[in-house]
């Protein structure tokens, strides 16, 4: 059965740095593309980065280039999204999400996500 469980959300302040976990099971983290995307209030979803099977790095929103890094550790199966220099408007709701096939493709599974704030 695949699960994914996102943790590590909370209150920052604008400048701040966050890191985002999603801990896998049921297939294995490394052999997808896994990714994340958010959701903000009155706002539609929107894909935050993703990587691919081979490693490959994908940015899905342009404003997170340079703050924000996704990574892998394999003995944990876990994903993390490392946010850094935090602005109000990344406040949104994260969501790890497994994809069917590539970083541009549909998710099959996703977690039940963890609130970001960023506000002073």
């Amino acid at each position: 059965q695949v699960q994914l469980v996102e943790s590590g959300g909370g209150s920052v302040q604008p400048g701040g740095s966050l890191r985002l976990s999603c801990a896998a099971s049921g297939f294995t983290l490394g052999a997808y593309a896994v990714g994340w995307f958010r959701q903000a209030p009155g706002k539609e979803r929107e894909g935050v980065l993703c990587i691919s099977s081979s490693r490959t790095v994908t940015y899905l929103a342009n404003s997170v280039t340079g703050r924000f890094t996704i990574s892998i550790d394999n003995a944990k199966n876990t994903l993390y999204l490392q946010m850094n220099s935090l602005k109000p408007e990344d406040t949104a709701v994260y969501y790890c999400a497994r994809y069917r096939s590539n970083c541009l493709g549909a998710y099959d599974y996703w977690g039940q996500g963890t609130q970001v704030t960023v506000s002073s």
